[in-house]
């Protein structure tokens, strides 16, 4: 289906890279959307994104109980809501956001190799 100049493909038959996130945002944002928002209102919009994705882990997994008016919740969606602002905010900030997630990886590996595996918490007895 192409809505637009963006093509929106099925679920199952499509694999994103991160580039191409960057890219089909950034394409969604200067012609749906108008125009990026400010840094700061998007850090903003992505505080409130997390917090709505933190009201439903409270509640599913904590010790919340939900309210009616949360029923309807979708935590797929509000995962989404959070990596569609980061990108945003990745693409108005020039963060290549493939690379960055590559040099993070490297750096926890190097120094974490082998703090996890001795931290006697995290082992199963």
């Amino acid at each position: 289906m192409c809505l637009g100049k963006i093509t929106i493909f099925a679920v199952n038959t499509f694999i994103m890279t991160i580039k191409e996130a960057q890219q089909i945002v950034d394409q969604w944002i200067t012609t749906t959307g108008v125009r990026y928002f400010n840094e700061l209102t998007n850090m903003t919009i992505l505080t409130e994104e997390v917090g709505e994705l933190a009201r439903i882990m409270a509640r599913k997994y904590g010790e919340q109980s939900f309210k009616k008016s949360d029923e309807q919740y979708n935590m797929a969606d509000e995962m989404a809501d959070i990596m569609f602002v980061l990108i945003c905010l990745a693409n108005q900030t020039g963060v290549d956001l493939t690379d960055a997630l590559k040099k993070n990886l490297a750096k926890k590996t190097k120094r974490d190799a082998k703090r996890h595996i001795k931290n006697k918490k995290l082992i199963n007895e």
